[in-house]
């Protein structure tokens, strides 16, 4: 089996042993001013982290920075560098790394019959869901993605379930590990039901970054009421860090919607809600949002790539947050998701002038509100104000970027600079809870070279499975809401060409 268990927590304080606290020296922070409610950019400021929180933000003109000894504090020079918070993804599932590349052109439908947790049931073994979560949080880490919410769908037996929470406590990551409820064969909801009290009376991930959350999708269209309340009243009785749930109305008709969640009582509750997607949002599911304080999580990549759309996510950006979903087709991280989002919002809207034969005068979103999404939002809809920002008693989870490298030398606004010209190799250093996480420029897991060979010996065995698994025609109607399939218009580069998709390199 796993082996290693905690061996990976135990070394992603590196570079820091001995010291009671770190100094961040001389770099452009972008912090958050809680009184005005907005981005406060501080040049040449130095950040003080003692434990797991930000103790002090200096400035420029603050002596106090500079009469830190040595002797208890390890100061780390940050000259010309941007530090930024880490990034908020709220909505991923870490063990489908093990697909990576073989699902590049898939549809959401396809994804249903082939990839997705009912496909997946019983063909990965708990060793392969380990090394499948842990190294993609390792992946999220080096792209500057501290928290995740994990919609942990790998829950089909006892085994895949504890598995799954066992990498990511040992990833150092903060992760809300929700533990999915759903109706897998051979693997019962009373039997999750079990699992679920025996994994939270043991408290393994007590005094981790690691916390325990509820991913449940049969709260509509048509629920099991003893069901659902069941795995509600739980989340209420061990006081879960999060509840999600996939919703995707319209022709999909798996709700899920606000809506469904009212009716059960769960939604105003003092445990935040994820909607992640939430694609075809009503007028009610909105304001359900905004009079309870929930939130929806936005995944701009994935929502293009499978066919599912965002028609309505722009008009809710005060109750969203931004997410990955299956990492295993794209990007896997948050600042390709906030720079898709930033310019297909701004497409969406400059259109609505320019159908009308009209010039837009500016621009309809900001660079700043892509930012805030992207880390602030995160922690508003996980209600943890001292997530996705960098201030007086935050947690210390902070991203450091490179600025002379050659995609941001010459920059000024450092919000624009992440945003609209990083990428994730100009990320140095990455801090969870102050302990650094990746550090110039690697992983600093002692145990990720062998975590590295185990992982890809385990996809192999994935893929190989895979690849023998024919692809299934979809034809008359979905079966979860029974709207007819349609192809779409394919279209090529290639003149004369009819396949619209090519060689398949798998």
């Amino acid at each position: 089996m796993r082996l290693l268990n905690t061996a990976a927590a135990l070394t992603v304080g590196a570079g820091s042993a001995g010291a009671a606290s770190i100094l961040l020296q001389g770099g452009t922070i972008v912090g958050f001013d809680k009184e005005t409610d907005s981005l406060n950019v501080i040049r040449n400021g130095s950040i003080l982290i003692t434990s797991d929180r930000i103790s002090a933000i200096y400035n420029d003109e603050d002596s106090s920075a500079r009469n830190i000894t040595h002797n208890d504090t390890e100061i780390i020079d940050v000259t010309n560098k941007i530090i930024t918070p880490g990034f908020v993804d709220t909505h991923r599932h870490g063990w489908q790394t093990g697909f990576k590349t073989i699902g590049s052109n898939t549809s959401l439908a396809e994804y249903f019959t082939r990839y997705g947790e009912f496909a997946a049931a019983g063909k990965l073994s708990p060793d392969d869901v380990y090394l499948g979560q842990l190294a993609g949080l390792y992946e999220a880490l080096n792209a500057g993605v501290t928290t995740t919410l994990d919609h942990a769908h790998h829950t089909w037996s006892n085994e895949t379930a504890e598995a799954g929470l066992e990498a990511s406590i040992d990833s150092g990551a903060r992760v809300f590990w929700s533990y999915a409820f759903h109706n897998v064969t051979n693997y019962t909801v009373s039997e999750q039901l079990a699992n679920f009290r025996n994994i939270a009376e043991s408290g393994s991930f007590h005094g981790t970054a690691t916390s325990l959350g509820v991913a449940c999708d049969f709260f509509g269209p048509d629920p099991v009421l003893e069901d659902v309340h069941a795995v509600v009243d739980l989340a209420r009785e061990f006081n879960v860090s999060v509840i999600t749930t996939h919703s995707l109305a319209g022709p999909w008709g798996i709700t899920n919607s606000p809506e469904d969640v009212h009716a059960v009582g769960a939604l105003n509750t003092s445990i935040p809600v994820v909607f992640s997607h939430a694609s075809f949002l009503t007028f009610r599911g909105a304001s359900l949002l905004r009079s309870t304080n929930q939130h929806i999580s936005i995944t701009p990549e994935s929502e293009m790539h499978y066919g599912h759309t965002h028609p309505h996510s722009h008009l809710i950006q005060d109750q969203g947050a931004l997410g990955v979903d299956t990492h295993f087709t794209f990007s896997t991280d948050i600042l390709t998701q906030a720079r898709l989002w930033l310019q297909s919002t701004r497409r969406r809207l400059y259109s609505h002038v320019l159908d009308r034969w009209r010039i837009p005068t500016q621009t309809p979103m900001t660079a700043n509100q892509a930012f805030l999404l992207a880390t602030r939002n995160g922690g508003l809809a996980l209600r943890r104000p001292d997530l996705g920002i960098i201030a007086d008693g935050a947690k210390a989870d902070l991203v450091i970027w490179d600025g002379d490298s050659p995609a941001l030398l010459g920059w000024v606004d450092p919000v624009a600079a992440v945003i609209l010209h990083a990428s994730v190799g100009d990320i140095e250093h990455v801090l969870v809870d102050g302990k650094f996480v990746k550090k110039d420029g690697r992983i600093v897991a002692q145990d990720y070279p062998e975590i590295r060979r185990r992982f890809v010996q385990s996809a192999r065995g994935i893929q190989e499975t895979w690849k023998e698994m024919s692809f299934e025609a979809l034809t008359g109607e979905f079966p979860e809401s029974g709207a007819s399939f349609e192809q779409p218009l394919k279209v090529d580069v290639l003149r004369g060409s009819e396949s619209g998709y090519g060689t398949r390199f798998v």
